[in-house]
């Protein structure tokens, strides 16, 4: 029996042979992954992963979209739950006896997965937020860091991202610099996701309101979460943290006072990401006891001495932003001005004018597909010539083209031009190339940090108010739903029922 199968099997075609084998894989892989308790946490964890990047609606292809919906909540209220607790202002210690000529200190890291780098930080008050400066859209870090003169940097904050091609200049949630609101999208009694620092170097992470990151003397902060560590109690007790893997950013403070920046590669064969789990345990080995995250996804770098030593995954490199941390050797001496100052509308971009994207259509329209010419049957007459007066025979044209085999010359009644050949005088007329199909215009794909998620190119609105109660804007709810890459691949969300990271 089971040599009559294999005779049988080797009968087929190549063809039929790999079509088989695939249907074989496909109904054994299937049922592994829906019918076993490790395919089905396979999936969930897929489905994770696809949730904080910019096609969170695809999680259903995993899970069904009812179980997306739970996972996309589940997510949410965790976040919401471990921002909440207060820190210990008092905890932190700072070491005063250091020497100065350790700034900062950089190494490199790796897991499993994934490579990034650490930056040690051992001054914490040298540390400012630093913001583009030019209005209308965001700025490199590596441009911020030359223009400034600072030593190294670090991605901030979350912002508007249609399409994964948004232009940097639409914050989400709050910016701080210097001790003043360059912008904010709520009202001063509304509790936003926070990453600052006070006047004294101490590292702020979780829910506060305008009016308590002031009452607290935080002078330079961006909106971002989840937390991860507080008051030195991990948050991720079991699981790896519930968003998959992906490019990170995140920072920590230990008791002394040192700060700790962790950027993690991601999307890429040579690192495919960390988990937020990884990344906790990470700066609890190096006594961290508040820690949280930054923006990540395509917006996860780190910048030294004037030099990118991380690797982005967007297929445009470094990514302009709208917010960074950034080490300086003098940082009274930073002037970071407000660009959002009086405007009352923001132009999130996308792909209609990101220059980068606008480029490679433009490239891609300039050089077409070639066409590959496909000759024609020679046309036979009907009947064979009997007379030395045939028009073919003394270099006349065919007969008619409504009574000929082919048909030539003339064009349809449609308008159409033909593409059969015209006979000429020789007895084998020459075949004519059909004319090529124009070249289709490639679209963009619908991920990339769209508005919620459906995604928009649509211009977010905004009233950035530089004061103690800074008032909410028409882009706030946009604002929670949108996002650069989610934490790290998600976006920061402001009241509970925001939506999850998407990045």
């Amino acid at each position: 029996m089971g040599s009559s199968i294999i005779e049988h099997f080797r009968s087929y075609s190549w063809l039929k042979r790999i079509l088989l084998v695939i249907a074989v894989c496909t109904f054994l892989s299937s049922s592994f992954l829906f019918l076993t308790p490790p395919g089905t946490f396979i999936r969930e964890y897929l489905a994770k992963t696809v949730i904080t990047t910019q096609h969170r609606d695809w999680a259903w292809i995993f899970v069904g979209a009812q179980r997306r919906d739970q996972m996309v909540l589940e997510m949410q209220n965790l976040t919401e739950v471990n921002s909440v607790e207060k820190q210990d202002l008092q905890a932190v210690q700072f070491n005063t006896n250091r020497s100065i000529e350790s700034l900062v200190k950089v190494e490199d890291i790796s897991g499993q997965f994934w490579k990034g780098k650490k930056m040690y930080v051992y001054d914490p008050r040298t540390i400012r937020v630093v913001v583009p400066a030019k209005q209308g859209e965001g700025e490199r870090i590596t441009s911020m860091v030359q223009r400034t003169g600072a030593v190294a940097g670090v991605n901030g904050g979350g912002f508007n991202d249609p399409d994964g091609l948004g232009n940097g200049f639409a914050p989400i949630g709050a910016i701080m610099s210097g001790g003043e609101i360059l912008y904010t999208d709520q009202e001063g009694s509304i509790p936003q996701h926070i990453v600052g620092f006070t006047k004294e170097g101490t590292l702020i992470i979780g829910k506060y309101t305008i009016d308590d990151l002031l009452k607290l003397g935080v002078t330079d902060a961006v909106s971002f979460y989840p937390r991860v560590i507080a008051n030195g109690k991990p948050l991720i007790t079991s699981g790896d943290g519930g968003w998959g893997r992906a490019p990170r950013t995140a920072v920590g403070q230990k008791a002394d006072g040192t700060v700790i920046f962790i950027v993690i590669d991601g999307r890429q064969t040579q690192s495919v990401g960390a988990t937020l789990k990884e990344v906790q345990d990470m700066f609890l080995a190096d006594g961290v006891i508040n820690a949280g995250f930054l923006d990540g996804g395509a917006s996860s770098e780190m910048v030294y001495n004037d030099e990118l030593i991380t690797k982005p995954s967007s297929r445009y490199g470094e990514r302009r932003l709208p917010s960074a941390f950034l080490v300086f050797d003098h940082p009274d001496e930073v002037k970071v001005k407000n660009v959002w100052a009086g405007l009352t509308n923001i132009d999130p971009g996308g792909a209609y004018d990101h220059p980068d994207f606008l480029k490679e259509q433009a490239e891609i329209k300039a050089k077409p597909p070639k066409a590959t010419p496909k000759p024609t049957a020679t046309p036979t007459p009907s009947q064979k010539p009997e007379s030395s007066n045939d028009p073919v025979k003394n270099g006349g044209t065919t007969q008619n083209p409504s009574e000929s085999d082919n048909g030539s010359g003339k064009p349809s009644s449609t308008g159409k031009p033909q593409t059969s050949p015209t006979t000429t005088p020789t007895s084998t007329p020459t075949p004519t190339p059909p004319a090529s199909s124009a070249t289709p215009t490639p679209t963009p794909g619908t991920g990339g940090g769209t508005t919620g998620s459906g995604g928009s190119s649509t211009g977010a609105s905004a009233t950035p108010k530089p004061s103690a109660t800074p008032t909410p804007s028409s882009n706030s709810t946009q604002g929670q739903q949108g996002s650069s890459n989610g934490a790290n691949g998600a976006t920061p969300s402001q009241p509970v029922t925001s939506s999850p990271p998407v990045k």
